[in-house]
């Protein structure tokens, strides 16, 4: 069974550190303190979310429909990603705009304020 590695400790979530690499061919062991990647600390629904974004060509409506969620949803789960990639997510802007539509069933799903909902209404 392959098993994922982990990024950060399952006791007090912390990062953890890969101290030994092993070959299973010739039997070469590495050992020392080797740095894993941003995306190897983030829960594994964030790794599944950018794989779908990405694959999506970041394209948000691609994501509501594969993932069947709304837009305030993938707008959060994005901003959660980005965030902790160690990015800002003031600093990206979402060219896509919901509808109307969208915008009133977001509201009406309560996944959005009055006040959200009457400010992207006046920004259309």
């Amino acid at each position: 069974m392959k098993k994922k590695l982990l990024g950060l400790c399952p006791v007090c979530d912390q990062r953890l550190s890969v101290t030994e690499l092993s070959c299973k061919e010739c039997g070469t062991t590495l050992k020392g303190e080797f740095k894993l990647s941003k995306f190897d600390y983030l829960s594994s629904e964030l790794q599944e979310f950018a794989l779908i974004f990405i694959k999506n060509a970041g394209n948000i409506k691609g994501v509501e429909k594969e993932l069947n969620i709304s837009y305030p949803t993938v707008k959060k789960n994005l901003d959660e990603l980005i965030r902790s990639l160690g990015f800002s997510s003031l600093n990206i802007a979402i060219e896509e705009k919901m509808s109307r539509e969208e915008i009133l069933a977001a509201l009406k799903r309560k996944e959005i304020t009055f006040e959200v909902a009457e400010k992207m209404l006046k920004e259309l």
